[in-house]
């Protein structure tokens, strides 16, 4: 497997639309909330996908399984750090650490090892990332660092498990596709379901109707994202897509400046090349 211009450029599209769904959660008045809301929504997009691309075979299921009971440490984790912190602390502290345990997790699971190379580019994205997102302020929000250092583990655990699951499905004549289509119309359930029974369908539906636009673009987000990332762990090693993926935390500093007038400052300007340095080393190695 080899990390192709062509993934590169396909993980770093990716890598946008998770920024783009992670700034739609930040934004809401109530974070588990919405992130049940999309993730329900993404369930309903991903059923005429999985009618387009069938099952996957039987192989892969399991996998799907233990990803769905992940997933819902991953949402309440996620909830919890948008909740007592700032998007610009928690979302780097989350995606810059999960890089190097996917790195360790994946070559104990799958074997994968990387050249030097590949491991300076894993270690310079996952460090780029944390530069453009820790600053003094980290220091004042310890329950969001606490909640984004949990959510660093259990995405690096989804991370594997459904790598393995999504290349079990492509050795078994199924494909990428199926896999991440049967995982979204499962995954938002029982985290939605726990939600609603918290709130009350009462509070619930109202809150739906009036986010149901902002829900829906940030759902095909998320699933496009995550599709796009399984399917390039299909085609190159699993800790290279996953430190590519994590650039996401560098177009949310680069959107931040040209759209919200946001100053790019030094640390900015440092993390920004720290990753671009990264994702070159990704490549060559």
């Amino acid at each position: 497997m080899a990390l192709t211009w062509g993934v590169v450029a396909a993980v770093l599209f990716g890598a946008l639309l998770h920024a783009s769904w992670n700034a739609l959660v930040k934004s809401s008045t109530d974070k588990a909330l919405d992130t049940a809301v999309i993730h329900l929504v993404g369930s309903f997009i991903g059923f005429p996908l999985l009618l387009l691309a069938g099952l996957p075979p039987p192989q892969a299921w399991p996998f799907i399984g233990a990803s769905v009971v992940i997933h819902i440490a991953y949402y309440i984790a996620l909830t919890g750090a948008y909740q007592h912190g700032d998007l610009g602390l928690t979302y780097p502290l989350m995606r810059g650490i999960g890089p190097m345990l996917v790195a360790l997790s994946s070559s104990l699971a799958l074997g994968e090892r990387l050249s030097p190379l590949a491991w300076a580019g894993v270690v310079g994205v996952s460090s780029g990332v944390l530069v453009l997102g820790l600053s003094q302020r980290a220091l004042q929000q310890p329950k969001a660092i606490a909640f984004a250092l949990i959510n660093a583990v259990v995405i690096a655990i989804y991370t594997v498990v459904d790598a393995i699951g999504a290349r079990m499905a492509v050795a078994h004549g199924g494909s990428a596709l199926q896999y991440v289509a049967t995982l979204f119309v499962l995954d938002g359930w029982p985290f939605g379901l726990l939600v609603l029974r918290q709130r009350g369908f009462a509070r619930v539906l109202p809150y739906a109707r009036a986010r149901l636009p902002v829900a829906t673009l940030g759902a095909a987000a998320s699933l496009g994202s995550y599709g796009i990332a399984l399917w390039a762990m299909t085609h190159a090693p699993v800790a290279t897509v996953a430190a590519l993926r994590e650039t996401s935390v560098l177009f949310a500093a680069l959107l931040g400046t040209w759209f919200l007038k946001e100053p790019f400052s030094w640390r900015r300007g440092i993390g920004t090349a720290v990753i671009l340095s990264g994702v070159m080393s990704l490549r060559m190695g």
